[in-house]
């Protein structure tokens, strides 16, 4: 069994790579299969960095790391990311199963992604939430209350992607937040530095 997070990895950090290894311990997974998008929903695109270079960062932060591999074909798509493709994708690779990490920020708007009732009978979501993450249940439509008992508790690791861009742009250090290999990617590509995509 194998989990998948999809994200826009903008940049990658060890928040993602921390939680993931939390759920797929705690799930008895073989492994994690990071997933880019192309361009998020949710997203403008100038908020991105070029795909391929989010696309190296996350080869680079799992290289040598055999719970993690990178799959590219939201990439390959070119076009918007939306889950509900890339799950029936990977069925019709011959997935038994599609076990899906979401973060818990997500939850509430899980119901406004592409064929949500479609997503949720074709997919498995597990929700990570942070130690005293509260959930606002009564938000969310009947079909999704069964997500309930697929909530994983991940240490609190208090890193974004946001404020990663942000000392980027503000010329300061982001050494320790995210692999060194992505650190030095960053510096030496000069991603984040205009701030047009903090």
């Amino acid at each position: 069994m194998k989990i998948c997070l999809g994200g826009s990895f903008n940049p990658i950090h060890h928040g993602h790579l921390i939680c993931a290894r939390a759920v797929a311990e705690h799930m008895g997974a073989d492994g994690i299969v990071l997933i880019p998008t192309a361009q998020s929903p949710h997203k403008t695109v100038g908020e991105l960095a070029p795909v391929a270079d989010r696309m190296r960062m996350c080869l680079l932060a799992v290289q040598g790391i055999d719970m993690f591999e990178v799959d590219d074909r939201e990439i390959r798509r070119g076009e918007r990311s939306y889950t509900i493709d890339t799950v029936r994708e990977l069925r019709a690779a011959g997935w038994d199963g599609v076990r899906w990490l979401i973060g818990a920020d997500m939850l509430n708007i899980l119901p406004t992604w592409k064929e949500p009732i479609a997503l949720l009978a074709e997919a498995e979501f597990l929700v990570m939430a942070r130690p005293g993450w509260t959930f606002d249940w009564a938000g969310l439509p009947a079909e999704f209350q069964s997500l309930r008992k697929n909530i994983v508790e991940v240490p609190g690791i208090d890193i974004s992607s946001t404020d990663i861009r942000r000392r980027c742009a503000a010329d300061k250090s982001i050494d320790f937040l995210t692999p060194a290999s992505v650190a030095r990617y960053i510096v030496d590509r000069n991603l984040y530095r205009d701030g047009s995509r903090a």
